[in-house]
């Protein structure tokens, strides 16, 4: 069932489009040539290499906004499954989550194609991605069951949580390098689990070194605790989906 549920969420983010699942190939090499185009000629920025190192975070961070964002409409969206009484509603922000991954994992021959055509070459330290990847999924899972289950009963958290995600987005170093981050500045940053999340893939891909593994430990106990919060508060508010929905 959590199978045919990720399939038809990959089906359905492009049902009706020419090119259908090809998109999935098509939108990072889009993104990639914007960016490749806008910062080699007019926004000029002093790093090597600085379009790889922000398409390596975009494609990560864009891989936990689609978690999120997608989930939050996820319960009400589906309305006819949720009013079926033997249907297992975590299933749908399961699903969405992990198609989100399948897509990400996809978009990754796109990705490691460039970096190769750049100059910039993967190393053993690669071998942190699943790990990464995983504590990321975790931690997305955790808000995807908090965001949809309690946008049931408060619609507004569709709009409110569009600007969260923005300003998340510019709270975390996807457009610049945490080395630029003020020395007073750090130890908030460092209360950011996508901080640590996005430079530990610019780690691995970009840099070619390992991961900050202490990091990442507290930020898997965090995802953990989110993932707990979120599942148990989904369950609590499950028995009245199918009346609200």
């Amino acid at each position: 069932m959590l199978k045919g549920q990720i399939l038809s969420n990959l089906r359905t983010r492009y049902k009706g489009s020419f090119l259908g699942f090809l998109w999935t190939f098509v939108n990072p090499l889009l993104m990639l040539c914007v960016y490749a185009t806008m910062f080699s000629t007019i926004m000029r920025v002093d790093m090597e290499n600085y379009v790889m190192f922000l398409f390596v975070g975009l494609l990560a961070w864009t891989m936990f906004q689609s978690s999120v964002l997608d989930s939050v409409n996820i319960i009400v969206g589906n309305s006819n499954l949720v009013k079926k009484i033997y249907f297992p509603r975590e299933i749908l922000p399961i699903a969405q989550v992990l198609a989100t991954v399948v897509n990400y994992f996809l978009s990754l021959f796109i990705l490691i194609a460039a970096l190769y055509i750049t100059g910039i070459h993967l190393t053993i330290n690669i071998i942190y991605l699943p790990l990464i990847v995983l504590i990321q999924t975790i931690f997305a899972l955790g808000l995807a069951f908090l965001v949809s289950s309690l946008n049931v009963y408060f619609r507004d958290l569709n709009h409110i949580l569009g600007i969260v995600m923005m300003a998340w987005f510019y709270f975390t170093p996807v457009l610049y390098n945490s080395e630029m981050i003020p020395d007073k500045f750090k130890s908030l940053f460092q209360l950011n689990p996508m901080a640590t999340l996005i430079m530990s893939y610019q780690d691995v891909f970009f840099k070619g070194t390992a991961p900050n593994l202490n990091a990442l430990m507290n930020v898997s106990i965090t995802s953990i605790v989110v993932l707990l919060l979120g599942w148990g508060i989904f369950n609590l508010l499950n028995k009245g989906f199918a009346e609200e929905v």
